[in-house]
């Protein structure tokens, strides 16, 4: 991979990190009581899933690039619910 295509990787994962937290906090007002730790967990379960989310995401815009849109959403949106369900579980 060249350094473009790495550093435009790197802008995608940013912005698509930046729409996920946005979602998570609009999705799950909850949020805001989160401990630290919490949303430490919460944060650290959105890297999880973001390598095989933005593969996803790719794949759905190398196959419909006029959905590119709708996929990054989508993209977001998974992030963001892999958030959610740390948080859930961490008030039961």
């Amino acid at each position: 991979m060249n350094t473009y295509t790495t550093q435009n990787l790197d802008a995608l994962g940013h912005k698509l990190g930046e729409a996920a937290l946005t979602l998570l906090v609009r999705l799950y007002p909850e949020v805001r009581q989160a401990s630290s730790a919490q949303m430490d967990a919460a944060c650290a379960a959105m890297r999880d899933q973001s390598a095989q989310v933005i593969d996803w995401m790719l794949e759905d815009v190398r196959i419909a690039p006029w959905a590119a849109g709708n996929a990054f959403r989508c993209a977001a949106l998974d992030l963001a619910q892999a958030g959610i369900q740390v948080l859930k579980a961490s008030r039961d």
